[in-house]
């Protein structure tokens, strides 16, 4: 079992390279679901760093960026949800790349919309992304960002629901949530899982 050490402080290891993984479905018929959460969080990283994530690498696209001088790969599988596993189990064969040093980006239909959590291990949650991740490196213990996506009323079918557009009157929240899930990534890259959990876990 691989264990993930996350609450050091981000300069422990000189040069750390991070791999900062975002769930999501390749296609345009999926670019501005619920369930691409992941992606349009690590597209905003790419923004904000100047990256372009279009190399591809383990059946994902991949982009290096720098965030206050800590190097990351950020990534896209392109397996589709359920098999990301298989995409995150490749990319970690690289000598320089580390589960250690690895943040999972997700939706997660648990948590109430506008709302996120960073936590440093975890089971699925019944989420297939996750349950993929885990079942490949047989592990729950892994760094994940979930990004909350529950509706405020039941709905008939979930998986309808996240693979279902955000709606245009959510647009802004959804924007403020993507920002917000960035800068939750770069604060645990660049100021340590502990620090960033009690500065975005309230």
């Amino acid at each position: 079992m691989i264990s993930s050490r996350m609450d050091g402080p981000s300069g422990d290891v000189e040069g750390a390279l991070w791999l900062i993984v975002g769930l999501g479905n390749p296609g345009a018929e999926y670019e501005r679901t619920r369930h691409n959460a992941g992606f349009m969080v690590v597209d905003r990283l790419a923004e904000m760093s100047g990256a372009a994530v279009k190399r591809t690498e383990c059946r994902s696209l991949v982009g290096r960026a720098g965030f206050r001088g800590t190097a990351a790969d950020l990534v896209k599988p392109q397996t589709y949800m359920n098999l990301s596993g298989e995409a995150l189990t490749c990319l970690l064969r690289k000598e320089e790349r580390s589960l250690e040093r690895t943040l999972v980006i997700v939706d997660d239909l648990a948590l109430p919309f506008g709302s996120m959590r960073l936590r440093t291990k975890g089971s699925a949650g019944g989420h297939n992304g996750l349950r993929s991740i885990i079942g490949s490196l047989r592990t729950e213990e892994f760094a994940r960002l979930r990004i909350g996506i529950a509706p405020d009323h039941p709905v008939a079918n979930t998986k309808r629901f996240v693979l279902d557009n955000f709606p245009a009157a959510d647009s802004e929240k959804l924007s403020e949530i993507v920002e917000r899930g960035a800068e939750a990534a770069i604060a645990v890259m660049c100021e340590g899982f502990a620090a960033a959990m009690s500065e975005f876990n309230g």
